[in-house]
């Protein structure tokens, strides 16, 4: 049980850092 939750972290990091790297992109684009 624990080393699925440890591959679900990681999944859920990876989607914290594609929305990251979206916002830096419209920031970007708005200055």
């Amino acid at each position: 049980m624990a080393s699925v939750l440890k591959k679900r972290r990681k999944k859920m990091r990876k989607h914290k850092y594609k929305k990251l790297r979206r916002r830096q992109k419209f920031l970007r684009r708005k200055s």
